[in-house]
């Protein structure tokens, strides 16, 4: 097992280490005449850029020092997207710089009247030195347009995920559910991810979104965090001032195995928020019950539909909070009627959905699963790169509709 691990580990670096080396010809040894100021800066970027990227993620997974971690993250993860669109820019540039390369034949009438001669003893360039010109001057177009088109790119992106998610409203019909809870609205919030990028301030916008949208009750449905509570405890505290009639619930997702599952689950606790580890409650109108993540099960803490579900009464309207998609297959056997999801940030990074489409049932939306429906968030944060491109984040209402008579 460790042995494939390392090829893992060795492939990436390697595809890394080609990709940027591809980036770093096509922007800084193709645009410059030779060795100088210029490919010496260009160079020393396309090198620190690369090794900021791994050394952020590594800190993060290592628990290395909160300070250390930020210092990282910024540069590290931004360098992240931006290497990508540069990738996708400079490939697109591949197709272009053909057209741009082609020489212009340009035939003249000379005194002879021949189309195309010279008159004798007219000044020639010598062959070829038009060429280099040329094939320079395309290089810088082509980089300065691919760098441009990815600067901004990202720079629209991150600013999308700063400003906070937008609320997305979707009305969900239920068969079982009494005419008295129609129009039950419930705010579900997925991968905030507070961690050295995203911090106090973007949490505190997060609950004001929720809670300016005044809902029924509050769905956490996991990826709070991506550190531990002794680095992330203050970032996460305005979390105490989310509010609802019925209260907030709050499942577990993969991240929170990553930081330690357990404080944090009694630090949502201590906020007011109320965990569902593999367990139900029974609300006016319908149950509401959660299921751990997948991930647990690495720490013998995985879902358990049985536990939540087994014995519950299936007359009643059923709302299952699970971090992952890929547990509706089990929400289906157990009669649940809606399941709330995120996990996938809807592939937050373009063309990230298709990986996403790849390894989820759902990557973003409401769909049908026979007889249960899955509602899979966007998220209202991002893991890695604080960017999001073709995804935007979200905190979304969700207003139960009864169909009974």
């Amino acid at each position: 097992m460790v042995l494939v691990l390392v090829l893992v580990a060795l492939i990436v670096l390697a595809v890394l280490a080609l990709g940027h080396w591809y980036l770093w010809r096509r922007l800084v040894r193709d645009t410059t005449r030779g060795p100088g100021p210029a490919r010496r800066a260009g160079t020393a970027v396309f090198v620190a850029g690369p090794l900021l990227m791994i050394a952020a993620l590594v800190a993060e997974r290592s628990g290395a020092p909160f300070w250390l971690q930020r210092t990282l993250a910024w540069p590290g993860f931004l360098w992240m997207a931006l290497a990508l669109y540069l990738l996708l820019a400079v490939a697109t540039g591949e197709v272009i710089r053909p057209l741009l390369s082609r020489p212009r034949r340009v035939g003249r009438v000379g005194k002879t009247g021949v189309q195309g001669a010279e008159p004798p003893g007219t000044p020639t360039e010598a062959p070829g030195t038009q060429e280099p010109t040329r094939r320079l001057f395309v290089s810088r177009v082509v980089a300065g347009a691919a760098a441009g088109a990815a600067v901004a790119t990202v720079g629209t992106g991150t600013y999308g995920v700063l400003r906070g998610p937008q609320v997305k409203r979707i009305t969900v019909p239920l068969a079982k559910l009494p005419r008295a809870a129609h129009g039950f609205r419930i705010a579900v919030v997925s991968d905030i991810h507070l961690g050295p990028v995203l911090g106090r301030s973007f949490a505190q916008r997060v609950v004001d979104t929720v809670n300016a949208t005044q809902p029924d009750l509050i769905a956490v449905v996991g990826d709070l965090v991506d550190g531990s509570v002794k680095d992330l405890g203050p970032a996460a505290a305005p979390l105490a001032q989310l509010s609802a009639r019925h209260g907030a619930y709050f499942v577990t997702g993969n991240h929170e195995y990553f930081s330690g599952a357990e404080q944090w689950v009694a630090e949502v606790r201590s906020l007011g928020l109320h965990p569902l580890e593999n367990a139900r409650t029974e609300l006016p109108y319908f149950d509401l019950a959660g299921v751990n993540d997948l991930q647990g099960e690495s720490e013998g803490q995985g879902p358990d539909f049985q536990r939540a579900l087994g014995d519950r009464d299936p007359a009643r309207a059923c709302v299952l909070l699970a971090h992952q998609p890929a547990q509706i297959h089990e929400a289906v056997r157990h009669g649940v009627d809606l399941q709330l999801s995120g996990h996938t940030h809807g592939g937050q990074l373009w063309p990230g959905n298709l990986i996403a489409a790849a390894a989820n049932p759902t990557v973003a939306g409401l769909d049908r699963y026979g007889d249960t429906q899955l509602y899979v968030s966007r998220g209202a944060g991002a893991w890695g790169p604080p960017t999001r491109v073709g995804a935007p984040s979200d905190v979304t209402v969700i207003e139960l509709a009864a169909t009974r008579a």
